[in-house]
């Protein structure tokens, strides 16, 4: 069987196309199995019923709940460095350099960013009720083993530096022009709504504790409800599923049009072979011609100068070969024109 006529880029195109098909799909099931877990996750509230619904469950201990609650410090809060006012349990600053990199391939300017420092502070806090009249409390454990922590901008600033002549020339030179500094602070403010997925335990002082859970899954700690969380992993799969969707069907369009290429490579294959047979047809009265000595050098092909002419060449429509010249041309342009020649068919002489 003859091997597929693919080229060597249209077989990187389906490779790469299959891999990333493949990455996707995995990033989309992982995607769905913690969208899964979720969804079937009990949904609670932090309230005084919480002590006595973990009494009664085996092991004191629910491994994955989706848990509502407010914001408290178990301690002294922190403060925010740039407003007083603001106190959080959980405080984030960064210092980001942004840089303008030369691109000589593209002939322009690049903008890049480096963090130059990243600090995080923590002190313990609970999940409370909203109620001022429920007393319990549930810790939450390892907040920064979460997803993705969650955090507010309260603080933003970029800092434009000042060049001189003699820095503008420097930059040209070496490619790299600063672009200046952004400050940015994040907090987990006291007060927040928060949700928290994970493992809900109570331990033998009959404190409330939320933490990672043990199997592995997935641990949240999201601000809002946990349907505002649902919908952002909805999306996020939805994103992720359409991307190996859109990567597999790349890899199919390049299988297909392979086997378009085979399919018309073979027919064209089939085409000659009859084509074949016809001239073989007529070289039997030609060689019979030619011994018996009569004179047909008017009709003689143009390049061997000893058989007749017995093909038609289209679309030009020049008769001046004999078959086995044709087929021995070194390319596929009429002697006559040069026009390219589309097809060849037998030439029947009366």
């Amino acid at each position: 069987m003859d091997a597929l006529p693919v080229t060597s880029g249209e077989l990187l195109c389906l490779a790469s196309s299959l891999a990333f098909s493949g990455l996707f799909y995995y990033l989309y099931r992982k995607k769905a199995k913690a969208l899964a877990r979720i969804q079937e996750a009990p949904k609670l509230q932090v309230d005084d019923g919480l002590p006595d619904l973990l009494s009664a469950t085996s092991g004191q201990c629910l491994h994955y709940v989706a848990l509502e609650g407010i914001v408290l410090p178990a301690k002294a809060a922190l403060s925010s460095q740039h407003h007083e006012e603001l106190q959080g349990v959980i405080q984030k600053l960064v210092l980001k350099e942004h840089r303008l990199i030369w691109n000589s391939l593209a002939r322009s300017w690049n903008e890049s960013e480096r963090v130059v420092s990243e600090q995080v502070y923590t002190v313990p806090f609970a999940l409370a009720s909203p109620s001022a009249e429920a007393v319990t409390r549930v810790s939450v454990e390892s907040p920064l083993r979460a997803v993705r922590l969650p955090l507010e901008t309260v603080y933003e600033r970029f800092q434009h530096p000042t060049h001189g002549f003699k820095d503008l020339i420097s930059h040209y030179l070496s490619g790299e022009k600063p672009k200046g500094l952004l400050e940015t602070e994040e907090m987990l403010r006291v007060g927040a709504s928060l949700t928290g997925i994970g493992e809900l335990a109570m331990h033998p002082d009959g404190t409330l504790h939320l933490q990672p859970p043990a199997d592995g899954s997935n641990y949240f700690l999201h601000l809002g409800d946990w349907q505002t969380l649902l919908a952002e992993m909805e999306s996020v799969s939805s994103f992720w599923k359409g991307a190996a969707v859109l990567c597999g069907l790349t890899g199919v369009a390049v299988i297909l049009y392979a086997l378009c290429q085979a399919y018309q490579q073979r027919r064209h294959k089939q085409e000659q072979e009859e084509q074949r047979r016809e001239f073989e047809a007529l070289w039997g009265s030609g060689d019979t011609a030619t011994e018996s000595g009569e004179d047909a050098s008017e009709d003689a092909c143009i390049i061997c100068l000893t058989r007749p002419r017995e093909c038609v060449l289209l679309c030009c429509g020049h008769v001046c070969c004999c078959f086995r010249c044709y087929e021995a041309l070194p390319s596929h342009t009429c002697p006559i024109c040069r026009s390219p020649i589309d097809r060849v068919v037998p030439l029947y002489q009366a």
